[in-house]
């Protein structure tokens, strides 16, 4: 489970800012909100607010660039990191970015931080507690010669062969967790903090991310309970009783394999590969059955509502959610859904979610006027500085003269009291 998460230099986000899943000492909501890990007080769900361009989306761009970057390292070292650094100060345009997380997995907290640039990760580390805080490892790198090196804690039992085979498997762009990947190697502390972005951060789910056919193969592979998306489709009144495979073997299109080569940058192994050796590709049709007035329909779901297929797709991500411990960070959450269907996913995923966390960016102000569905803690902001740099804070963060147990925090939010919206200019247009 994600305990902090910071980012400085990062698109919007010039000075560090620091999102924590960290339960404050209020008791509001707690069984449904609050988890324990490894002694810690843990946050099921975070909801970001702010106006447009205000940067909410880029702290959970910020999350999915930290994933890609420890699992999916670059192959070469002319391979630059595509992220763009705050663009309105000459200094952070030639400072790196920094990204920080703090993570508990099997019980046990992990603090990784990396610095980085477009072209090398600068500095990273890696602490985990055990109980007290000890090292794992710290990397800098030699930029003038492009080189890594790693030094380990003292808590640390590593042999020569290890440690000259993680060096050389870690690029000056890569990850040392990157790096451990590519080998053939056993360090616990390593592959525990590996696991854990594997496992439990998934990728980030923004407002045209399809996800059906991510749906449909998790149910077919068993990762997805299919009953369990049936029960909420039925839930949130889609009336759908049933979903049905149906698999079709296909000609490959011409093309397909050499595309996937070229993408994939491989030929030896892979899916492009193996498609090769089947000379065929599966299609799976769905189809959703209805029962209406006791009898049962079938429908190709390319017929469905766009709002059902929306739904099949958060009632997959729900089940998973259920099912396994994960975070999902979805943009817009409440996009094609009805204000009534997203209260109902919230509060589904709260009441009934044992071991995972959902961190969202919204627009969604109605939820604000119910003290019976939030705790402060859970609601964060993004605003824009003078400097036009993104802030991020808490609703936690306000005290009593702003903010108080019995105040309507929708009014205070509209109000402009909490900042966080739409600075908008009078309705006049002069045309030339």
């Amino acid at each position: 489970m994600i305990l902090n998460f910071s980012l400085q230099n990062f698109g919007p986000v010039r000075e560090e800012q620091v999102l924590t899943f960290e339960a404050d000492k209020s008791d509001h909501l707690e069984d449904h909100y609050v988890i324990q890990a490894g002694g810690y007080r843990v946050l099921k769900l975070g909801l970001i607010y702010g106006a447009n361009a205000s940067g909410k989306t880029t702290i959970l761009k910020a999350l999915h660039f930290l994933r890609k970057l420890v699992l999916e390292p670059e192959d070469k070292k002319t391979g630059e990191l595509e992220f763009t650094p705050f663009l309105f100060d000459e200094e952070s345009q030639k400072q790196p970015c920094r990204l920080s997380i703090d993570f508990i997995h099997n019980e046990v907290r992990y603090d990784y931080a990396v610095e980085f640039n477009s072209s090398a990760i600068v500095s990273e580390r890696l602490d985990f507690y055990a109980p007290k805080k000890a090292n794992v490892f710290k990397r800098k790198t030699d930029l003038e010669h492009q080189f890594t090196e790693i030094t380990f804690g003292s808590k640390i039992k590593t042999d020569a062969a290890l440690r000259k085979a993680l060096e050389s498997s870690t690029l000056w762009n890569n990850t040392v967790l990157g790096g451990f990947l590519k080998i053939n190697a056993k360090l616990h502390e390593l592959s525990e903090a590996v696991a854990w972005f594997e496992e439990y951060l998934m990728p980030m789910v923004y407002t045209k991310t399809e996800l059906n056919d991510f749906v449909t193969a998790r149910i077919k592979e068993g990762a997805i309970d299919k009953a369990t998306v049936v029960s909420i489709l039925k839930k949130a009144d889609f009336n759908v009783s049933d979903i049905l495979f149906e698999d079709k073997e296909l000609p490959i299109p011409d093309g397909l394999i050499d595309f996937l080569e070229s993408q994939m940058k491989e030929r030896a192994s892979g899916p492009a590969k193996a498609l090769r050796e089947k000379g065929k590709i599966t299609s799976v049709d769905v189809e959703l059955q209805h029962t209406v007035g006791g009898a049962q329909f079938r429908l190709p779901f390319e017929m469905e509502s766009e709002g059902t297929k929306r739904y099949y797709g958060f009632a997959g991500l729900l089940a998973l959610l259920l099912k396994d411990g994960h975070i999902i960070p979805i943009d817009e959450l409440e996009s094609s859904l009805h204000p009534d269907l997203y209260l109902h996913f919230i509060l589904s995923f709260l009441i009934n979610a044992e071991k995972s966390q959902l961190l969202a960016t919204t627009h969604y102000r109605e939820l604000l006027d119910n003290r019976d569905v939030f705790r402060n803690d859970a609601i964060w902001f993004t605003d824009k500085s003078e400097a036009g740099a993104t802030e991020l804070y808490s609703l936690a963060d306000f005290d009593t003269s702003v903010v108080r147990d019995t105040s309507n925090v929708l009014n205070a939010y509209k109000s402009g009291r909490l900042s966080a919206v739409p600075n908008l200019g009078d309705y006049f247009i002069e045309l030339n």
